[in-house]
């Protein structure tokens, strides 16, 4: 079969070669090519070609070996009710690969014309602390780029060694756009690249700190991870060869604090200054669902979030969650419908045409609890209300852990602190008054509050119990709605 490039796909409505390199984008995966590479890429459409993407991974050449032979091209999938529609994506201009080399990265960085970089790179890419939002200032990462500034590894090393570089150049700093499920992403984002660069040179810190714009981002699309039957499936409906397309929802959502001192495309987002009520309700509703399903929904057989989906008492489960205890923390946006949101969100989890395992989603689950289900549940704590489906989430999340399912077969865990859960679960063995405290004490996820609150607690350690003797499916059972 003819493989994409674009002499095979020549009818882009604008030639890709002619773009300019105006953006950087820091992890090229999935989600990236599949929206803001997607929103570009109709800008570009319109004949500003002033914003072209360069995109870098930080880790594996994959992306770039698979789409180099098709001239950086890539289908996009989109699934809804009414089946799958394919457009092929130009606005990507090349992949670099950092680690083959890191000064190609920063010198390219470092050009003119490059106003904006942007960056998904997953919450553990910031080399932070999830509990409190600062650098961790001993991760191997940082601790190598504090050594070897001009050779960074860490997101936040390259983006201080392009804005030294930059400074030293005589120009103004590019606008640093975060489009990763952090809480306050622009501010966190701010917060870990400035001290790491006060750290290296407390000028160059006060510099950043003064003149480096760090825009706030709610970014929303679901985005399954591409398997090999999505690869045929997509060649045999296009006649064309894709080594890495992409699938994806109908639905896109994105709302950006509008503060981009060297400008920005005309992006189809919606610009406002306060993103906080955005993003906590994506993050609360969404994600704090996502995860919930995913650990609980594994546990307990589910291979997908859609499979999730059509078990009764799980969709239950996930409904009183939103229901009864996320939506009461909510501040909602200016007019914002947060039951058709809430709505919504059920039909997107149902969409059979996405193949969104739960087992992707449950990932460096230490990194994402904080800002998913922990937030919530401190503001319930404050507030005096109960948490139990809160609190079935984060003992799913224990449960999972451990390393081994309810089969007694072993869970491939990925997280950046898979061995120190791993220490602790096992020292305490399946026992959920050992192994609720074992891994609350963990400051790093649930800092110095939840894990000597009695309320929390209790409520963790009982839901842990039920996993361990009863089971998932019968612990979300107890949710559903009496007849």
């Amino acid at each position: 079969m003819t493989r994409l490039s674009r002499s095979t796909f020549p009818r882009l409505s604008y030639d890709p070669a002619q773009a300019e390199t105006g953006i950087v984008h820091l992890g090229v995966g999935a989600f990236h090519r599949a929206h803001q590479a997607d929103y570009t890429d109709a800008v570009l459409q319109t004949g500003d070609l002033r914003w072209g993407i360069l995109g870098a991974s930080l880790r594996s050449p994959d992306t770039r070996d698979a789409l180099k032979p098709q001239d950086n091209l890539y289908t996009l999938a989109i699934s809804d009710e009414a089946g799958e529609r394919y457009k092929v994506i130009g606005a990507l201009r090349g992949l670099l690969v950092a680690p083959e080399n890191p000064a190609a990265l920063v010198e390219a960085m470092c050009q003119p014309s490059v106003k904006i970089v942007s960056l998904t790179v997953t919450e553990k890419g910031y080399c932070h602390d999830p509990a409190t939002g600062t650098l961790n200032e001993a991760h191997p990462d940082i601790q190598h780029d504090l050594a070897h500034p001009e050779a960074p590894r860490s997101a936040p090393g390259f983006l201080v060694a392009a804005l030294r570089q930059r400074h030293a150049r005589g120009l103004e700093p590019f606008t640093i756009l975060c489009c990763d499920n952090l809480p306050a992403n622009g501010r966190t984002v701010a917060r870990v690249v400035t001290r790491l660069a006060h750290l290296q040179n407390e000028e160059l810190g006060r510099y950043i700190a003064d003149y480096a714009a760090f825009p706030a981002t709610m970014v929303d699309r679901i985005v399954p991870a591409t398997t090999d039957q999505d690869r045929a499936r997509i060649a045999a409906a296009t006649g064309l060869e894709d080594q890495w397309p992409i699938v994806t929802e109908a639905f896109t959502d994105w709302v950006i604090e509008d503060n981009f001192p060297q400008g920005r495309p005309d992006w189809a987002a919606t610009f406002v200054n306060d993103i906080a009520p955005f993003e906590t309700m994506k993050l609360r509703l969404l994600n704090g669902a996502h995860s919930s399903m995913a650990y609980l929904g594994y546990l307990a057989g589910h291979e997908t979030i859609a499979d999730c989906m059509q078990d009764e008492a799980l969709a239950q489960f996930v409904s009183r969650l939103m229901n009864e205890e996320v939506t009461e923390t909510l501040t909602v946006p200016p007019g914002t419908d947060v039951s058709a949101y809430k709505a919504a969100l059920l039909r997107r989890f149902r969409n059979p045409g996405l193949r969104h395992r739960t087992w992707q989603i449950a990932m460096d689950g230490s990194q994402k609890l904080p800002q998913r289900l922990l937030g919530t549940i401190r503001d319930r704590l404050k507030a005096g209300a109960p948490i139990p489906a809160l609190a079935l989430g984060v003992a799913a999340w224990m449960r999972y852990v451990t390393g081994v399912d309810e089969k007694g077969q072993p869970i491939d865990v990925r997280d950046p602190l898979k061995d120190e859960l791993r220490t602790l679960s096992n020292s305490a063995g399946l026992d959920a008054a050992r192994l609720a405290p074992a891994l609350l004490s963990v400051e790093r996820i649930f800092g110095q509050d939840l894990g000597t609150n009695g309320v929390f607690t209790a409520a963790v350690t009982q839901a842990l119990h039920s996993l361990i003797t009863r089971g998932s499916k019968a612990t979300y059972e107890t949710f559903r709605s009496k007849p």
